[in-house]
């Protein structure tokens, strides 16, 4: 019995409403898509070492690393038409298109892009919620990746280079037809989701007749949570005086338990968390940082994107 393997992926970008979109997929009844979103297996395959930062010490055991492991995923497929999965690192992570053309060259590619500094902040503050973004000036984030992924971070902190959509999607038209590859934008999906669930019904050869609830919006990077003090905060997490002496002081394990605990102490719980909104003019000096890129991906695509440049 022939293995059933993916006719589609949705390759990214992450928060640019790929996790609406594998919802809004998945309740179709011609398409079939694994209760685990995002093995990124196509990313990571064969990877058996953890990344550093926080929150990582478990990251490699929720993906999915091996062949054998990545086909069972699609083992309960009945007669749906278009097989797929959701991994947002496959767009940016530069293995994945060789994997992907080597395991699956026949298969459909979808994107959705995101004004790159926005999709940053966006990436930022869904690490800000879930307790894993230790900076609490995006900007100064935004720039710390280059240390960071020299520290081994998981490649989902870096903020900037996930952005540079010309330069990844380069790697998969190298790769592909371009008949194989569709691109959509996160503001017209906003504006209208129907319309481009139906357009993609049509690119996986799937029936438009049912049409899914699109009226609730997932993950969104909502603030539950803030320091009460920055200034405990940073003592905590950035390099002083005070936590040099401690590292001295005290065994690693300790040293953890204690920080944990002051940062608890020091997190208050919102009355009502909030969507935080990026400042213009940060936004604008970011912008700069994707210029050349932005340009690249117009002529890539065919696409005038002067309004992520405004």
């Amino acid at each position: 019995m022939s293995e059933t393997l993916p006719n589609f992926l949705i390759i990214g970008a992450p928060k640019a409403g790929t996790t609406s979109l594998y919802r809004y997929l998945n309740s179709h009844p011609q398409i079939f898509l694994p209760e685990k979103k995002e093995p990124h297996f196509f990313s990571f395959e064969g990877r058996s070492q953890g990344f550093n930062g926080p929150g990582q010490e478990k990251f490699m055991q929720k993906r999915v690393t091996t062949w054998a492991d990545y086909c069972r995923l699609f083992s309960t497929v009945n007669d749906e038409i278009a097989i797929g999965e959701a991994s947002t690192s496959y767009l940016y992570v530069p293995e994945a298109a060789d994997r992907i053309q080597h395991y699956l060259p026949d298969v459909k590619l979808i994107a959705m892009l995101r004004q790159p500094v926005d999709r940053a902040f966006s990436n930022y503050m869904h690490h800000y919620r879930n307790g894993g973004e230790i900076i609490l000036d995006f900007a100064e984030a935004f720039y710390a990746e280059e240390q960071r992924m020299a520290d081994g971070w998981s490649p989902f902190w870096q903020y900037k280079s996930i952005g540079l959509y010309a330069r990844h999607l380069q790697r998969y038209f190298d790769r592909f037809d371009r008949e194989q590859i569709r691109v959509y934008w996160y503001d017209d999906f906003t504006a209208d989701p129907i319309g481009v669930v139906k357009d993609i019904f049509s690119f996986l050869n799937v029936g438009d007749r049912y049409l899914p609830d699109t009226s609730k919006r997932y993950n969104v990077s909502y603030v539950k949570k803030e320091p009460r003090s920055k200034t405990i905060h940073n003592l905590l997490n950035r390099d002083n005086v005070l936590r040099s002496t401690v590292k001295r002081l005290l065994p690693q394990q300790l040293r953890q338990r204690t920080r944990n605990f002051l940062m608890k102490q020091n997190t208050a719980e919102l009355d009502k968390p909030y969507q935080a909104r990026l400042s213009p003019s940060i936004r604008q000096s970011l912008t700069q940082d994707y210029h050349q890129d932005i340009l690249n991906l117009q002529d890539l695509l065919s696409k005038d994107l002067s309004a992520w440049l405004n």
